[in-house]
């Protein structure tokens, strides 16, 4: 039996995300039905059995969830609504027993309120059940049992059950964060749209937790990103325990032999911070990574890990910078000028804008005097980076990280290519 299945991701991912879809199918369905569906703005559509649907829980890296469609009508008005919901066959996935949440989302939607549109499919659910059975189930919106989905365009509503739980990117081990931190399946498509692959060389300056670190770790290693947590689709009825123990003792062998592992996986991280190294270091453990070669280094000292050329990534901070007290190379106390506010957790806010600027520009310096033959990838939000750093992007990708709408710049730091801009150039786009 065949099912169709909606996979959101971080707007951008869309290509790279249907991409992945074909990569598991082909390695871990072993000719199962699946049926790649259309790409669409936040995700990707697909149809196919039971064991797609878990498999893409367990191996996609890059979308958020694994939702499984039920229906889809025309509606004008909340009882339309009701009517779509209480027809569905609920029983049939879960029972008055389990604890629900309710979700609706909308595009253009003309209904005044989600809260009681909300409320009326809910009220659908649970009549139907208690229908059915007798029971109403239980409201819970921490950690439901079971989630419903609506989405709602000008003129259609979409009902899904969720078969994820906790969204994707929430892999399990990523406990220490830093104060902003990159979600775990939007720099696994990062890493995609920079073309890496395990083998090649990859440095992230200022690696933080260890984001990009680990999940490029994982894809060298082959590890499963879902291989140690629970899913939502293991409390519905439809779940098929034979296939689920198939498919996840395969990918917690994979993991188990990583662990052991003593490959050069060519994967390097500096981070001012010692704190934040403790941090990435604890996750990597927790990820059961073999260990990664970090390094307590200021991001403008830096010079290439590796003797052969490859892909350098960075997530720098938004906004205010965040300046870590630390030492550089030299072992030289790390000043900056401008007021600060001092901070238990170490960290200080700067307050003036030119210390960001005066940053950037010894960072690109660094790129354009010591990285010669890298390509470097860089994450922002601010549009006016390239002439910071006095580099001419030779793209630029829109990402979303959550809200906040982010330009991913590609630097090509080949001899002789490298040309400095004005520093008041601003990138269209």
């Amino acid at each position: 039996m065949s099912f169709d299945f909606f996979l959101p991701c971080p707007r951008g991912l869309e290509a790279p995300l249907a991409a992945e879809l074909a990569e598991i199918a082909a390695r871990h369905l072993h000719g199962a039905a699946f049926t790649a569906g259309a790409q669409v703005p936040g995700g990707v559509h697909f149809r196919g059995g039971w064991a797609a649907g878990m498999a893409a829980n367990l191996h996609s890296r890059l979308a958020s969830r694994v939702l499984l469609k039920i229906a889809q009508r025309p509606y004008r008005n909340e009882q339309d609504i009701y009517a779509l919901a209480v027809e569905q066959r609920w029983e049939q996935w879960f029972s008055a027993h389990e604890t629900l949440r309710v979700d609706v989302t909308a595009i253009k939607s003309p209904l005044r309120s989600l809260e009681f549109t909300t409320l009326r499919v809910k009220d659908a659910i649970c009549d139907r059940l208690r229908e059915k059975s007798g029971a109403r189930p239980s409201i819970d919106t921490a950690m439901p049992d079971v989630r419903v989905f609506a989405f709602l365009t000008a003129t259609d509503c979409t009902l899904y059950l969720d078969t994820s739980g906790d969204p994707l990117f929430k892999r399990g081990w990523r406990l220490d964060k830093g104060a902003a931190p990159l979600r775990e399946n939007l720099a696994a498509g990062i890493l995609r749209l920079t073309g890496w692959q395990a083998g090649t060389p990859l440095y992230d300056p200022m690696c933080g937790s260890g984001t990009f670190l680990a999940e490029a770790a994982q894809v060298a290693l082959n590890i499963a990103p879902g291989a140690e947590r629970q899913f939502g689709f293991e409390k519905l009825k439809q779940f098929d325990s034979k296939a689920w123990r198939e498919l996840k003792n395969a990918a917690l062998d994979a993991k188990n032999a990583a662990r052991g592992s003593r490959a050069d996986l060519q994967i390097f991280g500096s981070e001012i911070s010692i704190n934040m190294l403790d941090k990435a270091r604890a996750n990597f453990e927790r990820a059961g990574l073999p260990q990664i070669q970090l390094k307590q280094l200021d991001a403008r000292d830096m010079t290439p890990p590796s003797s052969a050329p490859g892909i350098l990534v960075a997530n720098p901070p938004y906004g205010e910078r965040i300046e870590v007290r630390g030492r550089n190379a030299r072992g030289e106390l790390r000043e900056d000028r401008g007021n600060r506010e001092q901070r238990d957790d170490g960290f200080r806010r700067i307050q003036e804008e030119a210390p960001d600027s005066e940053f950037f520009q010894l960072f690109g310096n660094a790129l354009k005097q010591r990285f010669t033959g890298w390509h470097a990838f860089i994450l922002t939000s601010d549009r006016k980076l390239p002439g910071q750093l006095r580099l001419r992007e030779s793209t630029k990708t829109p990402l979303f990280n959550g809200a906040l709408e982010c330009r991913l710049f590609r630097f090509d730091l080949i001899a002789g290519s490298v040309r400095q801009r004005p520093q008041s150039d601003t990138p269209a786009g």
